[in-house]
């Protein structure tokens, strides 16, 4: 039985939450169906100690919630938690898989745009990129840069010199978060609700849709994504994960994200408590 939240501590007090999750936490003592268990932010993602401020007096069964951690930090982590008797539902290779978008692009392909990948500083060919895409985004094996400065999609326009001044900028933004390699993809233009585009957020535990939810500040009104594409994706390999959906310009749905449950965020609005009371449902 799943019966533990693992949660970092705040950067300040070892013995609190971090502050960014206390509404998680608050929503999970609330619904009393989970104990909390709480780890030093500072000591794991500075140096790589892990020190609990309470540990179980016997083996569970934990969902993390947290921050990002690259695949290798992760699988230190899911072993040093399960040699103090801690066991996370999410194993190792499941959070590659899900946290990490090339591992998982082979699984979601018909329904998401298409992509290329290429080795970190590599210089890449943007006369062979610019044949296969009239439009194309970049980011790393995990995230993009969106809300800086860096351009939202290159076209036909860009030239090779400006193509590689821009990924140094890149590189700068995204620093010692850097994860795996690079990612070309065609640019989706998204069907706009007044200026809000129309995504959603499903997670899905055990295998099951736990919950879905508007991920861009969209009206109610605006349409959801079609039950059987949600249902559709209900048995990629891991436990917990998320995917994103959105609607396109013509009225058609496609992934626009995947990510692994521990670390994807909740939704802007979102009712915290219904969630973990999901989470619970799903694990029974």
């Amino acid at each position: 039985m799943v019966n533990t939240i693992v949660f970092p501590s705040s950067f300040f007090d070892t013995r609190r939450v971090d502050e960014d999750l206390q509404q998680e936490y608050d929503a999970v003592v609330e619904t009393g169906l989970f104990d909390v268990i709480i780890f030093g932010y500072e000591k794991w993602f500075d140096e790589g100690k892990l020190v609990l401020a309470n540990a179980p007096s016997e083996e569970v069964m934990a969902v993390y919630r947290g921050w990002m951690m690259k695949p290798e930090q992760y699988e230190t982590f899911y072993s040093q938690l399960q040699e103090r008797g801690i066991c996370l539902v999410t194993d190792p290779e499941a959070y590659t898989t899900m946290h990490v978008f090339p591992n998982v692009y082979k699984f979601v392909a018909k329904d998401t745009a298409k992509m290329q990948v290429f080795p970190l500083h590599q210089e890449i060919n943007i006369a062979e990129v610019k044949k296969e895409f009239s439009r194309f985004m970049v980011k790393d094996y995990v995230k993009s840069v969106k809300g800086t400065k860096f351009p939202r999609y290159f076209d036909h326009s860009i030239d090779q010199d400006t193509f590689h001044q821009w990924m140094e900028v890149f590189y700068q933004y995204r620093g010692n978060l850097l994860t795996g390699g690079i990612c070309i993809k065609e640019f989706l233009d998204l069907k706009q609700y007044g200026d809000r585009t129309n995504e959603y957020r499903v997670f899905y535990m055990n295998h099951e849709i736990a919950t879905v939810s508007r991920n861009s500040g969209q009206l109610s009104t605006a349409a959801t994504p079609p039950k059987a594409l949600v249902e559709k994706y209900c048995n990629l390999p891991s436990v917990f994960y998320t995917v994103d959906f959105a609607e396109l310009d013509n009225g058609t749905w496609q992934i626009i994200e995947a990510g692994d449950g521990s670390v994807s965020g909740l939704s802007e609005g979102q009712d915290y408590k219904a969630f973990f009371r999901a989470l619970y449902q799903c694990l029974l």
